[in-house]
């Protein structure tokens, strides 16, 4: 032990004076940001990378959208490369063609594996698979349908609106994210596990959990920043700083899944075999399929948990950001609320509400909720536009990048323009949506690893789009001129939350 905390002195006193040498030299430079980031010996382009974590989306995607081929190698300390591309084809490439070369990878893994242990998002190969097929059986007609009519429209009615409504009542100012979050975080577990944590009931309680869960996705996600992997992983044991931080997050995001677990496990070992084996909620199904050991199942639930709480109040968050600034768009919608309404059930109204997809659409374009994702190469490799990529090499595929490509989106690329997404049906008159091939917007991924949930995505966006809009506007509250902040880690966050307040519309629909 005393020649590992000498080593790691040894390390910190050589480099930190290097540091801040460096740091000091980038502070006063006037370099163009849209250009290669220079790279030096043993530390690559970390300076550049430290420079510029707070906008790494951003500054990465400037990069690529400069470059011919839209892909580029960042160097990374001590020889590691990462291979960044918006190209479509070298997306397909990755996603489905050489699928079966490109997987998560160790270096992924074990960087969230305290968090994530083996759960789908975390997994590779079998495990994998096994995990795949159990939860597609969440996401037929049938399951989406039981989604709206029971789960969201409940959410909606008795904890959305009221809350909202009160909102408008006193003039309070809400931090609309934090609200779409308890609003998402219910319903997914609600449908997956059967289960309801009330985090969006009207006391809006400050629940530990989520404290505890938005810490452990952000201090997870400080990992991929660190100088070299070593750095967290001294920390983590040594238990100082962040780690220590992270292992106490991550134990009370454990125990409250287990929790969970638990209870259901009671539940289903008081049914018969029959209904048992016919039980409809995701985390049933697992514990049914004969995988009942606590730490596995957990895996699967916080898994859950982090796609349905923070993809879909991600998308929503700068949705409505963007209607604030949009309100041309804002009043279509409104008048194909007002046409749809009459719809015979609330699964056909979401349906058949194209604009409010395209629009959906067009706002994940700009603001994607996964703003990049990472595999890695088993084998060497040549991607489609020449880019050389060893075994072992980390590639990413940027979203965030790919909605701001000129060439695809076209010059007006920047604004938000729902009717990108459509056409109008000459003899009806109305508007056909029409969609992208999911290579070109990868923002619900690609291939076989396409996202399950994005029909249920959308089915509870629209849902909560329409709800929201029939009887209420949402004002931003900012300082003039202040735009909001687009914050990449795991999923994308608004920086300090969306503060809005509530207007109740006269002419509400009934």
């Amino acid at each position: 032990m005393v020649d590992f905390h000498f080593s790691a002195s040894l390390v910190f006193s050589i480099l930190i004076p290097i540091l801040f040498f460096v740091i000091s030299k980038l502070k006063t430079s006037t370099s163009n940001p849209t250009k290669l980031p220079k790279s030096y010996p043993i530390f690559g382009s970390f300076f550049a990378i430290l420079k510029n974590r707070e906008r790494y989306a951003q500054w990465t995607s400037e990069i690529i959208t400069s470059t011919p081929n839209l892909t580029f190698t960042l160097r990374r300390p001590f020889g590691r490369r990462l291979v960044l591309t918006a190209n479509a084809t070298n997306v397909q490439h990755i996603l489905k063609s050489h699928f079966n070369n490109y997987e998560k990878g160790d270096f992924f893994r074990s960087t969230l594996r305290d968090f994530l242990g083996d759960g789908i998002f975390n997994a590779d190969g079998e495990n994998w698979k096994f995990q795949r097929q159990v939860s597609s059986h969440e996401f037929n007609t049938k399951s989406l349908r039981k989604f709206l009519e029971t789960v969201v429209d409940s959410e909606l009615s008795d904890r959305l609106v009221p809350v909202l409504e009160n909102a408008a009542a006193h003039e309070t100012v809400l931090d609309f994210q934090d609200i779409l979050q308890r609003f998402a975080f219910d319903n997914i577990c609600k449908i997956a596990f059967g289960y309801d944590p009330g985090y969006l009931s009207a006391s809006l309680p400050e629940e530990k959990l989520a404290v505890a869960f938005e810490k452990a996705v952000k201090l997870s996600s400080d990992r991929f920043g660190s100088f070299i992997p070593y750095f967290w992983k001294i920390k983590k044991c040594l238990n100082i700083g962040s780690e220590k931080q992270l292992k106490i997050a991550v134990r009370q995001v454990r125990e409250f899944a287990k929790e969970i677990i638990r209870e259901k496990k009671q539940q289903l070992d008081g049914k018969s075999g029959l209904e048992s084996s016919s039980a409809d909620d995701l985390l049933s199904r697992f514990l049914s399929s004969g995988h009942s050991d606590e730490d596995f199942v957990a895996d699967i639930v916080i898994s859950f948990m982090l796609a349905g709480r923070d993809t879909t109040s991600a998308a929503l968050t700068w949705f409505f950001y963007l209607l604030s600034i949009n309100p041309e768009v804002e009043s279509e919608i409104l008048r194909e609320i007002k046409e749809k309404q009459e719809a015979t059930s609330a699964y056909d109204e979401v349906k058949e509400m194209v604009y409010i997809h395209a629009s959906l659409c067009e706002s994940m374009r700009l603001y994607p909720p996964v703003p990049v994702d990472t595999k890695e190469a088993l084998s060497d490799d040549v991607l489609p536009d020449g880019t050389v990529v060893r075994k072992g090499t980390r590639v990413t595929y940027h979203p965030y990048a790919m909605g701001r490509v000129e060439k695809v989106w076209g010059k007006d690329w920047a604004e938000f323009g729902p009717e990108r997404w459509l056409e109008r049906e000459e003899a009806a008159g109305e508007w056909r949506f029409v969609n992208r091939d999911s290579y070109t917007y990868s923002v619900f991924q690609a291939g076989p690893r396409i996202c399950l949930g994005k029909e249920m995505a959308f089915i509870q966006m629209k849902r909560v789009v329409a709800g929201v809009l029939r009887r209420f506007r949402v004002v931003p509250v900012v300082v003039e001129g202040a735009e909001p902040v687009y914050i990449a880690g795991l999923t994308a966050k608004m920086k300090g939350g969306f503060p809005v307040r509530i207007e109740a519309r006269a002419e509400a629909a009934s």
